[in-house]
């Protein structure tokens, strides 16, 4: 799971992520200590405390003194917005821009993408 794409606390902090989405980490539940993390990915506990913190810093986690990590309320949801929005960004945006370089129009863009998603999904295209 880690490599050398991006820093390992941002990896850490996409995993957690990823968790929540999936449901395996549900919201007012308790996440992984950074010691468990640290454990689990053979990384310095200070790298999965820096990913764990990134997700408190933006609300998606908060700290019980004493008693651990949990899942904010609105994680699942903030999360998803969050990763529609890069998504957006990283494969939308310059699947656009390609596709007005060569001339495809809009309609025929959409055509290629559902004629994809028939051939992924075992369904004839329209």
């Amino acid at each position: 799971m880690i490599d050398d794409s991006k820093p390992i606390f941002q990896q850490i902090a996409e995993r957690i992520e990823s968790d929540v989405l999936d449901g395996v980490l549900v919201e007012e539940g308790q996440v992984p200590s950074t010691n468990e993390i640290a454990s689990f990915y053979r990384i310095n506990p200070a790298t999965a405390a820096k990913g764990v913190n990134l997700l408190v810093d933006e609300g998606l986690l908060y700290k019980r003194r004493g008693i651990g990590m949990f899942v904010a309320p609105g994680a699942r949801t903030a999360v998803l917005a969050k990763r529609r929005e890069q998504f957006y960004r990283q494969y939308v945006q310059p699947l656009h821009l390609e596709a007005r370089k060569l001339g495809i129009s809009l309609e025929e863009l959409t055509d290629l993408i559902q004629r994809s998603a028939a051939e992924h999904e075992g369904t004839p295209a329209p």
